[in-house]
């Protein structure tokens, strides 16, 4: 068995010279499956991955499963590579936001095949998160969610007696805490902050999308959108956010929720509730639904198996992928990375009553609006919200300027 290990400068290069899937020569099929740092210690994550190929290997000793330990960093253009020179991998851990383009390239299988003997076990929204065109490219093996936390002590202290559920409760209650020198929401400006864990929240539970519904042109200057900026405007003229707010981050550890000098962050991850716990005292954490405007809304995105086009020994490769969805498997990663499962019918052990608040978000679970110049998208809009929280642009010049460049960069082709 090939043990699971980190990729090092001899992995990379050997992928320009040796292909994937293939049997070696011997009467053994292999699968390598590319492995993100799903669990942050990699300690963890290598004794866990380790364990995964030599159970599966044990109950199909026909199957030689290689796991390789891949780094965050670059992997977009790593991936692309591997299915443009057909080389490096049978299967691989993406989001629904790299889908579609792989799929229009047709570089990535369909797997509703792999799925369908326990299709109802499923999250609907993981499976429609992973869904191009009416075919799912993505075996869901872990789900996460993003929530609000907060300073339960701090709204007290205000005498908001009940913490707000709403995005028009959220204003109401700014200038009581303001009162106090403490604003509501910590809400990340820095342009570096994926949109989809401060601005995009927002846009959706007003309704708003970033894309019209062809693809073709940007929707987020509509008046959902205009309204959403304005909130956030609102709220900094009311003391609502941080004097910050345009440059700081959504750290928690070191950052103003954890000193206590904002109430609430509305887009957190469970791993953050520990940190803030830490600097406030666990009795002061509070963990809420998703801020309510016309609905409720939550960035949460599927961690998906995909199958490479290329791969010569798919049959194998779809055996190994339903084992790694399987309750048994999605039990143990839960475990181990904190994560949640895709699937309905499993149990986490030992899960914290933190991540069980959290769990109750996973109903609104939202991917963000897929497209292929997503990342693009949000790298045009980001700077402009930024120079409204500045006072530099207004809320609807802000987005009319930021959408005519992003339309222009749909446009393009490029």
């Amino acid at each position: 068995m090939k043990k699971a290990a980190a990729v090092g400068l001899a992995a990379v290069l050997s992928l320009a010279a040796a292909g994937c899937g293939s049997s070696g020569g011997s009467d053994k099929s292999s699968v390598t499956l590319w492995m993100y740092p799903v669990i942050g210690d990699q300690a963890k994550s290598q004794a866990f991955w380790g364990k995964v190929e030599k159970d599966f290997e044990a109950a199909n000793p026909t199957t030689d499963i290689t796991i390789d330990l891949q780094p965050w960093e670059g992997r977009q253009e790593k991936v692309t590579t591997a299915l443009v020179s057909k080389k490096g991998f049978d299967l691989v851990v993406l989001g629904p936001d790299q889908i579609p383009q792989y799929a229009q390239q047709g570089t990535i299988e369909p797997v509703d095949d792999i799925v369908a003997p326990a299709k109802a076990s499923y999250l609907p929204n993981s499976l429609t998160a992973l869904t191009v065109d009416g075919k799912l490219y993505g075996v869901p093996i872990y789900q996460t969610i993003t929530a609000p936390i907060y300073n339960k002590k701090l709204f007290a202290e205000a005498g908001v007696d009940k913490v707000p559920e709403t995005l028009d409760e959220l204003k109401e209650a700014a200038p009581k805490l303001a009162a106090k020198k403490v604003a509501i929401l910590d809400y990340p400006g820095k342009p570096e902050v994926t949109l989809n864990q401060s601005f995009y929240p927002i846009l959706w539970a007003n309704g708003g999308t970033v894309f019209a519904a062809d693809g073709k042109s940007v929707a987020f200057n509509g008046p959902q959108g205009v309204a959403s900026l304005q909130l956030l405007l609102d709220l900094k003229a009311a003391g609502g956010l941080p004097p910050n707010t345009a440059s700081k981050g959504n750290d928690i550890e070191g950052g103003l929720l954890a000193a206590g000098k904002t109430a609430m962050y509305h887009a957190a991850t469970a791993g953050q509730v520990d940190q803030l716990a830490t600097a406030i005292g666990e009795e002061n954490v509070g963990i809420g639904l998703p801020l309510e405007g016309t609905k409720r809304v939550a960035f949460g995105i599927p961690g998906g198996l995909m199958l490479a086009k290329h791969s010569e020994n798919k049959d194998a490769a779809k055996k190994f992928a339903a084992y790694l969805a399987s309750p048994e498997v999605s039990a143990a990663l839960a475990k181990e990375s904190g994560f949640f499962p895709a699937r309905t019918d499993v149990t986490v052990p030992g899960q914290s009553e933190a991540s069980k608040e959290f769990a109750k978000s996973l109903q609104y679970a939202f991917p963000g609006d897929t497209h292929p110049k997503a990342r693009q998208v949000m790298g045009v809009l980001a700077p402009h919200i930024q120079a409204a929280l500045l006072g530099k642009e207004d809320a609807k010049t802000a987005l009319d300027a930021a959408a005519k460049e992003a339309n222009q960069l749909l446009g393009s082709g490029g």
